[in-house]
């Protein structure tokens, strides 16, 4: 293909997939009801479950003003050619085409995140305030702010380094070594993650000594589970909205709980939730769900491989050459179609682990206080209860809350 008739083929996935995401966020607004159906009647009193509308509305209206402004923002930028302009002024500054792709990256960051802080704080401190769920101050919005830059400048920058030496040292042969350091990055982030980059945003503490943290042992030696730490994390610090997860590799695992979670659910509903995050592990799902990533990676580096130094495609996005660095994004929009039918697809795989995970709980624990977990964290998070089957099948990792819940009664009832 000419660069020219490049340049229309990523203008028009971009827009292509702008508007098939906007049709998608428009069906699953007008997919609220008015009313509850049966099923989820008693879940939401009606007064909040008329607040959750008001939410989704106004999550739904803003996410439909900043997709249009970036999208907006990224078709000008193709169409004039202003990444080329910025890697023809970069250009002279620089020796090393490594640094001068990292410099190039690095200006792209800080432009979009300064573009993007309005709408950050608009969302926090507007809509999430206004529905009672934010809890950031400013001193810990811009802390937040620098912590990641510095993250990003040792981590993304390092890792960047490696992967950009990679691909001019071994040219098309770089994909298979850039899939073994991007492996090795993932797991060392799933065993340290906690430890290490965690801290630096939220306070860690052991979960104290009580009733809970026996239930939570008690449980996981029934199980078999290799529980080496229960901790609590100050959710607080920024949102009501509660969560606990697990993490870390091999023989000892990790529990984090959100102290906005302890403080809303009971000790026998805390321990169901964690029951199905055993199960996620029981069954593999970690594993394979962390394999098929790898799968993927491949396939999308290979692919890469084969247009990295595709000169046409620098040409496209405005420059008078080949350059990489133009290459690399050129591709994140080229692929778009690819990982879209991909997300899809793990997200099917998502729904059916979910599945496996509560009935897991349901054996093992009981079914009745996780049934109870998800409907108050359904409705504490003020959650859209009847979301449009094609928004659900596209974006969902999870089944709705009413297919969880009616799978878990199903369950019952077979056994």
């Amino acid at each position: 293909m000419s660069s020219v008739q490049l340049l229309y083929l990523i203008l028009g996935i971009v827009l292509v997939d702008y508007f098939f995401d906007q049709l998608l966020d428009f069906f699953n607004m007008k997919s609220a009801k008015s009313s509850l159906p049966k099923a989820l009647e008693g879940i939401y009193p009606p007064e909040e479950y008329a607040k959750s509308q008001r939410y989704l509305k106004a999550r739904s209206k803003f996410s439909f003003l900043t997709t249009a402004f970036s999208t907006s923002i990224t078709v000008l930028i193709l169409a004039f050619g202003l990444f080329g302009n910025l890697d023809a002024w970069l250009s002279p500054y620089f020796e090393s085409s490594i640094v001068q792709s990292l410099a190039f990256f690095g200006i792209l960051f800080i432009v979009s995140d300064i573009i993007n802080i309005p709408f950050e704080l608009y969302s926090t401190f507007v809509i999430e305030e206004k529905f009672g769920f934010n809890k950031t101050t400013l001193k810990t919005f811009w802390a937040d702010k620098l912590k990641g830059y510095l993250l990003l400048v040792v981590l993304g920058g390092g890792l960047g380094y490696v992967l950009l030496w990679l691909i001019f040292e071994w040219q098309e042969q770089f994909w298979i070594y850039a899939l073994l350091v991007i492996t090795g990055f993932s797991i060392f982030m799933s065993m340290f993650y906690t430890s290490l980059i965690l801290p630096l945003f939220n306070k860690l503490t052991p979960l104290a000594d009580g009733e809970l943290k026996d239930k939570i042992n008690a449980y996981a030696d029934r199980v078999k589970f290799p529980l080496d730490n229960i901790f609590v994390i100050d959710g607080s610090k920024r949102s009501s909205k509660a969560n606990a997860f697990f993490s870390g590799m091999g023989k000892k695992k990790k529990i984090v709980l959100y102290d906005t979670l302890i403080e809303k659910q009971s000790d026998e509903e805390l321990v169901a939730v964690l029951a199905h995050e055993v199960g996620h592990f029981k069954k593999k799902h970690i594993i394979f769900s962390m394999a098929l990533s790898i799968v993927q990676m491949a396939i999308m580096l290979y692919v890469l491989s084969l247009l990295i130094f595709n000169e046409n495609l620098s040409m496209a996005l405005g420059a008078d050459g080949l350059s990489v660095h133009l290459n690399l994004i050129a591709f994140a929009l080229l692929y778009t179609p690819i990982s879209k039918v991909t997300g899809v697809l793990m997200n099917m795989l998502s729904r059916k682990n979910e599945y496996e995970a509560d009935a897991y709980a349901s054996t093992t624990y009981d079914p009745v206080p996780l049934q109870s977990a998800l409907k108050k964290l359904s409705v504490d998070s003020l959650s859209n209860l009847t979301p449009h089957s094609a928004y659900v099948f596209i974006n969902y990792s999870h089944p709705t809350l009413l297919q969880r819940l009616t799978h878990m009664d199903q369950f019952k009832k077979s056994n």
